[in-house]
């Protein structure tokens, strides 16, 4: 059994996650925390009544370190990186569902964040946590960065078919959808009902803070600098992405060869689905599980995805990477 600490309580993500684990046969829930709310966990997230008999606390790293072995921060961007060092510096392992130790580079971080990173030293030295490509760092590490959603449901697609040398790593183009929980539980003028119901809207065109973030692994992937034009959109849904994403065959090549080759990449990928049809954000909410397809029309190759935002997008991705890091099978409470 491992004894964990949950930082950032009252969020959505933080919600999925406490459901999850609740679920999962290795894990116990030892302390919530929150800055400014300390209500009990079924008077923030009524769901949870009868089901965590815990309040929310505003605790200290040694108190969060001396009650739980794994601290999942579900803090705001910047907040985690001026916790986690004094956490592992006690011997917690951390899950980091912010963007604090995504990014490699200091300066990168620092222009698309407009903030001084609390913990610099440490970039470039921490796991991604997708699990699909970064399995064996994970395994070894005592703190992983979560994925964003956006990232997520861009690159598990990409990654393959670079990889594979069947797709340009240059002129790619991302258009992607999010449900409104993607935005987060905090009011916002453009989240409220009367704004967003019937209505959908681009946002952060060429300025979104996932863009390089998505870069860096298709960087990575490609062995060249690769920039993406990323749009991303707010749809009138609770939760879920689709991103629609367009890049340039290097080849001649047909749909059929570009699904063998994702099906041969994703093989042994308990939560990643090829499918021959159109996916939708309903195929997968409430899963962990990405479904992706392609198709060939002219001279682009059209790469489609659909992941639930908070689950795979952020609270299952954490809990895969808990599994992992613990030595537990890894689609445990997730399946």
């Amino acid at each position: 059994m491992t004894t964990i600490a949950i930082l950032g309580a009252t969020g959505y993500a933080a919600l999925e996650l406490i459901k999850i684990l609740l679920r999962h046969p290795n894990a116990e829930i030892t302390a919530l925390t929150s800055r400014e709310d300390t209500r009990s966990a079924e008077l923030v997230h009524p769901s949870l009544s009868g089901r965590l008999n815990l309040s929310l606390e505003n605790l200290s790293p040694k108190e969060i370190a001396h009650r739980s072995e794994c601290v999942f921060c579900c803090l705001p961007h910047t907040a985690s990186a001026k916790i986690v060092p004094e956490l592992l510096n006690y011997g917690t392992k951390v899950i980091d569902l912010s963007a604090d130790y995504r990014l490699n580079a200091v300066d990168v971080f620092e222009t698309w964040y407009a903030e001084k990173h609390p913990d610099p030293n440490r970039l470039g030295k921490v796991p991604y946590g997708l699990p699909e490509l970064f399995r064996n760092q994970i395994i070894n590490t005592n703190l992983v960065a979560n994925p964003g959603c956006y990232p997520t449901s861009a690159i598990l697609p990409l990654v393959p078919l670079i990889k594979t040398g069947l797709i340009e790593p240059t002129d790619i183009i991302i258009d992607s959808k999010s449900g409104v929980s993607g935005a987060g539980r905090k009011p916002k003028l453009t989240t409220l009902y009367p704004e967003c119901n019937e209505n959908i809207s681009a946002y952060n065109i060429g300025t979104h803070r996932h863009t390089p973030e998505i870069e860096q692994i298709i960087t990575a992937a490609s062995g060249q600098q690769t920039h993406v034009l990323f749009t991303p959109h707010l749809t009138p849904m609770d939760r879920g992405i689709l991103s629609t994403i367009y890049s340039k065959p290097i080849r001649q090549v047909g749909q059929n060869e570009l699904l063998e080759t994702l099906r041969r990449f994703y093989q042994n990928e308990p939560f990643v689905n090829i499918v021959e049809h159109l996916p939708s954000t309903k195929d997968v909410s409430g899963t962990n599980f990405v479904h992706i397809t392609v198709r060939v029309a002219g001279n682009r190759v059209i790469t489609v995805s659909a992941i639930d935002n908070l689950i795979k997008g952020a609270s299952g991705a954490a809990v895969q990477n808990f599994n992992l890091m613990f030595n537990y099978p890894e689609t445990t409470a997730l399946i």
